[in-house]
């Protein structure tokens, strides 16, 4: 293990044996050796130096390439080099107005490196955490260069979902800080690869919740990549193809390759499109796939959040008989007057839940908070599926709740790219609406605050192209 240390701020992305690696700079550093050669580490020097890798205590050169250069002429450069290469003249299109050396320090192992640069042109604005706090605040970073098969979009909108609470304050104890959320994208097109044949410039596209997968796996074959093996590169928080972080859409503009871009129905709103990139899918695609759209049969709906309320607009435009389920009789009015539900139920009153015993072909159950699962389980019909969409801390329920009744307990997370168009050509088709509230990126660590206390109704959209400046 390496005892130097690497201090936060991120300088870019090397390529080291052919790999993409994150590199990181260290302010002061004290490593053994010259500049030009060895050493035995008994030698302090290079303080604030920027132009030497140094690597076990050896002097190791770095070529820089402009961050325009595609990913894979990189890596032929970066596969085509050699250790004993001391030359730091660089071919003027490669890297113009750049300095041939940086300093860093990458796994404390001597390679003849290549850098791309994050910090060579930082045009992409942003609003980014950078601790646990979660507090976002302007940040500005470099996008990955625009690959034969990308689409680079202007962000115009982008939905608030919990999962940016969740990143942003690192609770699942894997945040890569800065983090810039946001996966429910909408934009303009203002730029596309040699390659891309479904979009052209000035195109309003969506972006959802990953930007990649494997695309050869069984799933990926058959579009449903957010099953991915390998599971789908995550729109912020992941890994990208060039070894970078992803970003979100708290940002000015994003590149994405082409399959995991959507087409916005003309004439439907951008704000209201954001949250269907997520929300929406969350809760289309389980219908789908379980048969709810089914004329004439019966929906409970858990749950009346972001989530929850488009169940319940999805349920009425298939025909169903649509039951909210909730905890909270201060619910009642919106649930059946703004949204349109059928029948809405206090749940915490056991007269009026024993009265909808086995009256529900369907369940979908978005809340996160935790819950009992028997009384709802015996809601349903014989036959009858219980989707859950929501992460509470466990799951419990009594055997005989499954067994008798022959019912289903099944699992969903967003969609594959199919079904994601398909649920945004069918929300325009039906003039099928979120309900948001749309405010400016200058209110955003209000609006998590409030979304945290479910204090929305039912969407926040943040007004990108308008405030993000």
């Amino acid at each position: 293990m390496c005892n130097t240390g690497i201090a936060k701020e991120s300088i870019g992305t090397i390529f080291l044996s052919g790999r993409a690696v994150n590199v990181r700079k260290r302010p002061t550093m004290w490593i053994g050796g010259l500049r030009g050669g060895g050493g035995n580490g008994s030698t302090g020097i290079a303080k604030e130096s920027i132009g030497t890798i140094f690597l076990s205590g050896r002097a190791v050169n770095v070529r820089k390439i402009n961050p325009k250069v595609p990913i894979q002429e990189a890596n032929s450069i970066a596969q085509s080099s050699t250790e004993s290469s001391s030359s730091t003249a660089l071919s003027p299109s490669l890297t113009p107005g750049f300095k041939p050396r940086i300093l860093a320090l990458v796994d404390c192992k001597a390679k003849h490196l290549i850098m791309s640069s994050e910090s060579a042109n930082e045009d992409c604005l942003a609003w980014a955490a950078r601790d646990t706090s979660g507090v976002l605040s302007p940040y500005k970073f470099s996008r990955r260069a625009l690959g034969s098969d990308d689409v680079s979009l202007k962000i115009t909108h982008c939905g608030v979902c919990y999962a940016d609470v969740v990143w942003t304050r690192n609770k699942l104890g894997n945040s890569k800080y800065p983090v810039v959320p946001g996966h429910e994208i909408v934009g303009i097109v203002k730029e596309v690869g040699s390659n891309v044949k479904g979009f052209k410039v000035g195109d309003r596209i969506g972006v959802g919740t990953y930007v990649n997968s494997c695309r050869s796996c069984e799933y990926c074959n058959d579009l449903q990549e957010v099953c991915c093996v390998k599971f789908p590169t995550l729109t912020f928080n992941a890994i990208d193809v060039d070894g970078t972080v992803t970003k979100g859409g708290y940002s000015s503009y994003i590149v994405v390759h082409e399959r995991y871009c959507f087409r916005i129905a003309n004439g439907y709103p951008s704000e209201l499109a954001a949250p269907l990139l997520c929300a929406g899918i969350t809760v289309y695609s389980p219908m789908i796939r379980h048969k709810m759209n089914q004329p004439g049969k019966s929906l409970g709906v858990i749950g009346l959040g972001g989530l929850g309320h488009m169940a319940v607009k999805f349920g009425k435009a298939f025909g169903l008989k649509v039951t909210v389920l909730s905890t909270s009789v201060t619910k009642k009015e919106e649930a059946l007057t703004l949204l349109g539900a059928d029948k809405f139920v206090v749940t915490s009153d056991q007269q009026q839940l024993m009265a909808e015993a086995q009256s529900l072909d369907f369940i979908i159950d978005t809340a996160s908070g935790d819950h009992p699962f028997d009384p709802y389980m015996m809601l349903l019909k014989t036959f009858g599926v219980y989707v859950l969409v929501g992460f509470p801390s466990e799951v419990k329920f009594n055997p005989g709740s499954l067994v008798m009744g022959m019912k289903t307990v099944s699992g969903s997370s967003t969609g594959g790219t199919k079904d994601t168009q398909e649920m945004l050509d069918f929300c325009a088709a039906h003039k099928i609406y979120p309900k948001v509230e749309v405010i400016s990126i200058q209110y955003i660590n209000e609006a998590l605050e409030r979304l945290i206390k479910k204090d929305v109704k039912y969407r926040f959209v943040i007004d990108i192209e308008n405030s993000l400046k």
